[in-house]
């Protein structure tokens, strides 16, 4: 197995990784009801997903 020549740096490997961050998402609006979802989840007020109603509201 390949075995490093020497020791990354806190630096180095910080520089690294400097691309790998999460990036926040921005919500997006239901079509149903106009409250704000998160991308690719369905609406937690009217549990609506791609134009069909997965979860029943409990009103």
């Amino acid at each position: 197995m390949a075995s490093p020549k020497s020791r990354i740096s806190r630096a180095r490997r910080g520089m690294r990784r400097a691309h790998n961050a999460v990036k926040k998402q921005s919500p997006g609006k239901c079509p149903n009801c106009g409250a704000l979802t998160r991308p690719h989840c369905l609406c937690l007020s009217c549990g609506w997903y791609k134009g069909r109603q997965v979860v029943l509201s409990q009103n």
